[in-house]
């Protein structure tokens, strides 16, 4: 069944998978239906926490001070400490049940959380392959250790960051990131030399601590209500000055020359009060990707300086916090041809007719024709790393060499790494070329089991047949090492690498108010709340 090229350790694994198909897609569903956003992935991480003991690793809960975070570790011996890891955080505002129509989990408003990319595949497909690979240790006596992360908030390119600047990721011999595909040009591939960008988010935090004494000279005679004097602006004034100021200064934030982006979102504004006192705490956080570290600094320094000319013109002080700040990413040709040669020896995923029929009936449900090919061709088809990164040169100036982000970044500083893309169930119809479908049909193929299976047990697969090849082939190891140690000027603290960006004694952002789940009176509620339609 498997190509006479695989060693018989790499068959054990694959078998092994093959075995454990219906129990994983279970687990799947199970992570999927937690659908549990940034930093309060709680229900998730215990999921993977005891799994993983109760397959024989020794966890550590709570890494780096991240309470859904952990790192579990498994030894045979002496040998090399491959790392890998799961993702499990879903986004809110993207509730969706796995059915051909627009629909909201059950029980949950259509501002609950819900699973993407998904990360519920890119972690069970990560973990199988991590299992799969400690069987085939064990039956083969195959010598080394196995680091497998939980990594929660990857929306927020979180926990990478932070583990890495508290030591986490020291001592790592080399590390397999996987992602769900998210370029048409690289469906089932890896990165070759263009590779993800920074990712810099920082909050600020008005408040306004001390209104009375806003223009405390200027009398109001024997009156003194507080009705009768002047109001301070306050908090959501610096909240609001903030965001449109600083978006009519996006023009002159950089030079119009790259992709960049810089988001906002309000988690605090105002924390309703009566309409006589001034609001005493607001909240802006902006997130930015840029191709490169200087833009992001000279970026968050002209924000950093709206923020104090805001805060003295509303009476407020501010507060600055970094939420994440990643590393542009370093690319290792050794490692995405070695994972790419056993991808091509196990060929593309390929979807059945349940999935068809399932993408077909959201095609119905759009009102669009009838077809029968309804899922991406490229979904089945392999993409060499060298021509992914032909079609990325295409559309990209030439000295940018950094695009899109995530927080995977932080281990190529670390170890070398590949970064793994499988194809995800994507819609496709051929009489409607450009056609932009709703977020909604995504991520509804993305809980229903014939159509993201095939993904994430392809992933797996290739994982296990790399982990496998890292820790039987010392030449394949010390070549992927080798070329890290040239790109980074000597390894780990040379010449050109880069450290964390986060200090050592880094706490991470757990502590606000991020959307999530909570327990009242009345049940779990969603705390960004319901909307009644």
């Amino acid at each position: 069944m498997w190509n006479d090229e695989f060693s018989d350790a790499q068959r054990c694994a694959l078998d092994w998978l093959n075995e454990r198909q219906a129990a994983f897609s279970k687990d799947h569903k199970t992570i999927w239906d937690f659908q549990e956003p940034s930093w309060r992935e709680y229900r998730s991480s215990r999921w993977y926490v005891e799994r993983l003991r109760s397959e024989g690793f020794t966890v550590e809960e709570g890494t780096a001070g991240m309470p859904t975070a952990f790192r579990a570790e498994w030894r045979n011996g002496d040998g090399p400490v491959l790392a890998g890891y799961a993702e499990y955080d879903a986004v809110p505002g993207q509730s969706q049940e796995a059915v051909p129509y627009q629909q909201p989990r059950k029980g949950t408003s259509r501002l609950a959380a819900g699973h993407t990319d998904p990360h519920s595949a890119l972690g069970i497909g990560a973990l199988a392959g991590f299992l799969a690979t400690k069987r085939a240790m064990e039956a083969h006596s195959i010598p080394g250790t196995l680091v497998f992360f939980g990594e929660p908030a990857e929306k927020m390119c979180g926990s990478k960051p932070v583990h890495a600047a508290h030591g986490y990721y020291d001592g790592l011999d080399a590390a397999i990131s996987f992602h769900p595909h998210s370029f048409p040009a690289l469906t089932n591939g890896c990165f070759w030399e263009t590779t993800s960008a920074p990712y810099w988010s920082r909050i600020y935090t008005f408040e306004c601590p001390n209104p009375e004494t806003w223009q405390a000279d200027i009398s109001s005679g024997e009156i003194t209500h507080i009705h009768a004097i002047a109001r301070a602006p306050g908090a959501i004034d610096a909240v609001c000055l903030m965001y449109t100021n600083s978006k009519m200064m996006k023009e002159s934030i950089l030079p119009h020359t790259g992709s960049w982006t810089i988001n906002e979102f309000i988690p605090i504004a105002g924390q309703a009060t009566a309409d006589n006192f001034a609001p005493g705490i607001g909240q802006i956080q902006y997130s930015m990707r840029a191709p490169s570290l200087d833009m992001c600094h000279s970026a968050f320094e002209i924000l950093d300086r709206n923020a104090d000319s805001i805060a003295a013109m509303t009476h407020c002080t501010v507060k600055k916090e970094w939420i994440t700040k990643t590393r542009p990413g370093l690319p290792n040709h050794v490692m995405a041809e070695t994972t790419f040669a056993n991808f091509k020896r196990l060929g593309a995923p390929q979807w059945g007719e349940d999935a068809v029929r399932f993408a077909q009936d959201v095609h119905k449900t759009l009102g669009l024709p009838e077809t029968t090919e309804p899922l991406l061709p490229n979904m089945m088809k392999l993409t060499s790393p060298q021509e992914a990164e032909a079609a990325f040169r295409e559309q990209l100036p030439p000295w940018q060499k950094h695009y899109a982000a995530d927080d995977y970044v932080d281990y190529t500083w670390h170890a070398p790494t590949v970064r793994l893309y499988v194809a995800r169930p994507t819609l496709h119809h051929p009489e409607a070329p450009g056609y932009r479908y709703p977020a909604w049909a995504r991520h509804a193929m993305a809980g229903y089991t014939a159509c993201i299976d095939p993904m994430w047990s392809r992933a797996s697969q290739v994982i296990t047949t790399t982990l496998l090849d890292l820790l039987t082939k010392p030449a394949v190891l010390e070549a992927a090492q080798a070329e890290f140690r040239e790109r980074t000027g000597g390894g780990v603290g040379g010449s050109r690498w880069i450290a964390p960006l986060l200090p050592k004694d880094f706490r991470a952002p757990v502590d606000y108010h991020w959307p999530e789940y909570v327990e009242t009176p009345r049940g779990s509620e969603w705390s960004m709340g319901n909307v009644r339609d």
